[in-house]
C-alpha cells in the first residue's frame, strides 16, 4: 500500500462547553496543527462553521477527544462530548473516531507556558493546542497500525 493511501484528511476536535478547539493535519498526515477555536453558540451555527472547514480542507473524518475520568470511566463530561460530537458528525455525514484526551489540556497549558504565554489569558489557544495533541495522538496511533 502506498503512503498516499494511508493518508487521510482529518479534523481534530477538543470539545468543551464554551469552545471547540479545532486542529488539522498536514498533507502527509504526519503533523497536527491547531487551526482555530470555535466559540460555541447555536448548534446550527457550530455545524455551519465546521462544515466550511471540512469543505476547505476536504476532511474525510472527525477525531474527537474523549475526556475519560482518570479511572478510565466514561463520566458525565465524556457523555456530553459524545452527544455533541455524534450530532456534528451526523450533520456533516462524516465518520467519527474518539481518542483518549486525558491530560491534553494540561499538556497544552504547559506548552503555552513554556513559550512565555499566559494560559489564563489565552483559553482559545489552549483549546487549539489540545485539539492538535488529540489529532496527533490519533495520527501516531494510525501510523503504528
Amino acid at each position: 500500500m502506498s503512503d498516499q493511501k494511508l493518508w487521510i484528511s482529518a479534523l481534530g476536535l477538543d470539545i468543551g462547553l464554551k469552545r471547540v478547539g479545532i486542529a488539522g493535519c498536514d498533507g502527509t498526515g504526519l503533523i497536527a496543527t491547531g487551526i482555530t477555536t470555535l466559540v460555541r453558540s447555536s448548534f446550527d451555527r457550530d455545524v455551519a462553521y465546521i462544515r466550511q472547514l471540512v469543505q476547505e480542507r476536504n476532511v474525510q473524518i472527525l477525531v474527537s477527544g474523549l475526556p475519560y475520568s482518570l479511572s478510565g470511566d466514561v463520566g458525565p463530561q465524556a457523555r456530553q462530548v459524545q452527544k455533541y460530537a455524534t450530532r456534528i458528525a451526523r450533520a456533516l455525514e462524516l465518520p467519527l473516531e474518539y481518542v483518549d484526551e486525558r491530560l491534553t489540556s494540561v499538556h497544552a497549558e504547559e506548552l503555552i507556558q513554556a513559550q512565555g504565554i499566559s494560559p489564563s489569558q489565552n483559553k482559545g489557544l489552549i483549546d487549539r493546542k489540545a485539539a492538535a495533541l488529540i489529532l496527533q495522538r490519533w495520527l501516531d496511533e494510525r501510523r503504528q497500525k
